[in-house]
């Protein structure tokens, strides 16, 4: 996303999905086989909802980006997306917040540590807050990797090639989600 936008908006991107990580994580921590025998039901149906998502949100990076590229001043006027970091963490929170596979993960790691010795408090703490900055510390470096390689892609072609492309990694994420 800092590829087409700003580094704040992707930062704000991918701390919206290190939240849903680390919300997930302490779902997991407390809840564990709980949550996982309660998702496991409606993990079809939401995978289906997150696929949909995805595409829909594929063929709109595609379409703004074509007609972005055929009329250069459409570009200067662009509709209002995820161009702020607040709409990005948000678009991305709930989006993250929409796989089931995340929870599902989360709580076989807690059950697979759980099968040794029971966990205290203090090491739940520390699993969610770990996993959240695992997470977050990933993300951000996408972000800066994503914000370098879009200053080096900054003309009409390079901006539709990267708007394709990351169309068509959606779309991959999208069916691989099902």
């Amino acid at each position: 996303m800092s590829a087409r936008a700003s580094l704040l908006v992707g930062a704000g991107a991918g701390l919206g999905a290190a939240t849903a990580d680390g919300l997930y994580a302490a779902v997991a921590a407390v809840g564990g086989a709980a949550v996982a025998g309660l998702i496991r039901p409606v993990a079809t149906p939401l995978r289906w909802l997150a696929a949909v998502v995805l595409l829909a949100l594929a063929v709109r990076t595609a379409v703004v980006a074509w007609r972005q590229h055929r009329d250069p001043q459409r570009a200067a006027r662009a509709d209002r997306g995820l161009d702020t970091p607040g709409r990005a963490y948000l678009a991305l929170l709930a989006l993250t917040l929409l796989n089931p596979a995340t929870v599902v993960y989360f709580s076989a790691l807690v059950l697979g540590r759980q099968a040794g010795a029971p966990r205290s408090p203090a090491a739940s703490v520390v699993f969610v807050a770990a996993a959240f900055v695992a997470s977050a510390s990933w993300q951000l470096l996408l972000a800066v990797g994503g914000s370098a390689v879009g200053r080096f892609l900054t003309g009409p072609r390079g901006r539709l090639a990267t708007a394709l492309v990351s169309s068509a990694v959606i779309t991959v994420l999208a069916v691989d989600t099902i």
